[in-house]
């Protein structure tokens, strides 16, 4: 299997565009940490970018994974999704053995 790097989907981007992320000097900051209810979990935030981030850049916007949590995110698929339970950005993980309801829950 190829290491390849996440992909973002422009429903992502067109999100962060709406919200004005760039605009207010933020990035979206994805990253895995220890614990939720599979092992790990994703933080999903509006941060600022560090010199160790991966930038993945479009529509004028950006998503940085630090390289600790890189990783873990191995061809994975960032987008932003719309439902009647509300709306997020959203990981498809492909590494993921088992996750949980939630959808920031996963093992590996």
């Amino acid at each position: 299997m190829l290491n390849l790097p996440p992909k973002v989907t422009d429903r992502a981007f067109e999100r962060l565009v709406e919200i004005g992320a760039s605009a207010g000097g933020k990035v979206l900051r994805v990253a895995v940490e220890g614990g939720g209810c599979s092992g790990f979990q994703y933080e999903i935030d509006l941060d600022s970018e560090r010199n160790d981030d991966l930038v993945i850049s479009s529509k004028g916007e950006s998503v940085v994974i630090d390289s600790i949590s890189l990783p873990f995110l191995t061809s994975a698929v960032i987008d932003f999704s719309e439902e009647l339970i509300g709306a997020r950005f959203t990981i498809e993980n492909p590494n993921a053995t088992a996750s949980c309801g939630c959808g920031t829950s996963f093992s590996i």
